[in-house]
């Protein structure tokens, strides 16, 4: 079954589109706990960023949303 979320899937193009630096959020990810691996692959939940509680999480969220809202 696939779980249905209400945030869209976070990929590398989100970092970059919120202009955050490759180097530093991969810092960030090892900090949070998130395998980087794992994200270049596949991508991340829009919630497991949001999860974290750290405002810099929620500008690739955002980048994600316009994505897919067409704006």
């Amino acid at each position: 079954m696939t779980e249905v979320t209400s945030e869209p899937h976070i990929y590398m193009r989100h970092i970059r589109q919120a202009k955050l630096c490759a180097g530093g959020t991969r810092v960030w990810w090892k900090e949070n706990g998130l395998n980087w691996s794992d994200f270049l692959k596949n991508g991340i939940p829009g919630e497991t960023l949001l999860a974290t509680g750290d405002p810099l999480a929620l500008r690739p969220v955002e980048a994600a949303r316009a994505e897919r809202d067409g704006c």
